[in-house]
């Protein structure tokens, strides 16, 4: 069985808002991860939230 570390997947997503794409965080671990990272990057987002988990959208 394969461990997906919740870190890295953040930063996958991380990427994808920076080049200007929607990333979603399928659990609260990784929007809170993903919420920390783009505010210490200063990256303006919008967050939408489901009931099945967030989507990350960059603001342009």
């Amino acid at each position: 069985m394969k461990v997906i570390s919740r870190s890295k997947l953040a930063q996958e997503k991380i990427k994808c808002i920076q080049s200007g794409y929607s990333a979603f965080a399928e659990t609260e671990e990784v929007s809170q991860k993903l919420k920390q990272e783009l505010e210490a990057l200063g990256i303006d987002y919008i967050e939408e939230k489901t009931h099945m988990g967030s989507w990350f959208i960059p603001k342009t």
